[in-house]
């Protein structure tokens, strides 16, 4: 809990700033029970605090709270209310700490991203928004080209995990280290990614960035869990290849491919797994107002194709997104219906109309 006198605040420069959205969405494979419509009204707002320590170092503060309703028909079927944001930053030439809710995010993947450890970040949600983590994070920046991390977070079981990561860029590109250890019990999910992992581990990963005359990346990371179940995959290596190249086409049509494989085996028997996922991007800027992206992702192991395309239209504040996705149907899985989201979005052919609006 932070207490602020009015009269400090009042002596500090200051900013507020806000986001508010409204989604409809129809689709044709619609969960038992539920309507094939659903609704989303949601708003952010934030304040931001700033004050100048000197010339070379300043300390900052950002609160802000999430509102969110979605429906399904008429009916209220779920409700966030919750802070998105509330964190505490010194900042100087060489360093940089900030203690809260905050954002952690690293990594060159756009869409198929091993490390996304800490983040929800995907270039499908028009909004740009991603979950946060309660964290103390620090960067050393002890040259230019050379930036260390190291970070503390608290997990929702209220366990501290801690890891940390070095960052180089030279002529040759980017670099990335990175090592996390968490020490929960619970078994949780790896970011965005399918890999379950039970019982207290270790992650590493090695990440690697070109940018020449077409763009290439490369993400690496292994998983190594304590837990010895039987039943249980308790190791994993998941690995990220991906391209772009601009073409010179209108204002320029950007491609990227980006493909992953994940790789599970047991410590303790013979048991593994085996996944590939391909996607591709494409975004074509059609003027200054205009803007179409289309994505598909192919889920190799089970033959699942997913198909996306948007058409953003930007007035200043106010985005509007007209979205149409083709996904497999809930019939497709092999999950039993009661284990899929409860939602209409990502099953079946579905169109989104989307207005943003950031002040």
């Amino acid at each position: 809990m932070l207490l602020i006198p009015q009269i400090t605040i009042n002596a500090q420069s200051f900013s507020t700033k806000g986001q508010f959205w409204a989604s409809g969405l129809t689709g044709d494979d619609a969960p038992e029970g539920q309507s094939s419509f659903e609704t989303q009204l949601g708003y952010i707002p934030t304040l931001s605090l700033y004050k100048d320590l000197n010339s070379n170092s300043f300390i900052d503060l950002e609160w802000s709270y999430r509102l969110d309703r979605m429906y399904s028909g008429g009916s209220l079927f779920r409700n966030v209310e919750k802070n998105y944001r509330l964190w505490l930053r010194y900042s100087s030439k060489r360093v940089e700490a900030r203690l809260g809710l905050q954002k952690i995010a690293f990594g060159p993947a756009t869409l198929l991203r091993s490390l996304a450890w800490f983040d929800t970040i995907d270039p499908r949600d028009p909004t740009g928004q991603t979950d946060a983590v309660e964290a103390f994070r620090l960067r050393v920046f002890p040259t230019n080209s050379l930036a260390i991390w190291t970070w503390i977070i608290n997990n929702r079981k209220d366990t501290l995990s801690y890891g940390g990561r070095a960052e180089l860029s030279n002529n040759m590109g980017d670099w990335g280290l990175t090592y996390h250890q968490d020490p929960t019990v619970s078994a949780q999910f790896v970011g965005q990614s399918p890999v379950l992992i039970a019982g207290p581990h270790q992650r590493v990963a090695v990440d690697y960035r070109y940018d020449g005359y077409f763009g290439f990346w490369f993400e690496g990371a292994g998983i190594f869990s304590d837990n010895k179940q039987d039943e249980e995959l308790n190791r994993f290596t998941l690995m990220t290849l991906g391209a772009d190249y601009t073409v010179p086409v209108g204002q320029g049509l950007l491609l990227m491919i980006e493909t992953m494989r994940i790789n599970g085996w047991s410590s303790v028997n013979s048991n593994d797994s085996d996944q590939a996922y391909t996607a591709f991007i494409a975004s074509l800027p059609i003027n200054i107002l205009h803007q179409l992206m289309f994505i598909t992702q192919v889920d190799w192991e089970n033959n699942h194709a997913y198909n996306y395309i948007r058409w953003s239209v930007t007035y200043d504040y106010i985005s509007l997104n007209f979205i149409f996705s083709i996904n497999p149907r809930r019939g497709d899985y092999s999950s039993k219906e009661e284990y899929l989201p409860e939602t209409v979005a990502g099953f079946g052919n579905g169109l989104q109309f989307m207005l943003i609006y950031n002040h």
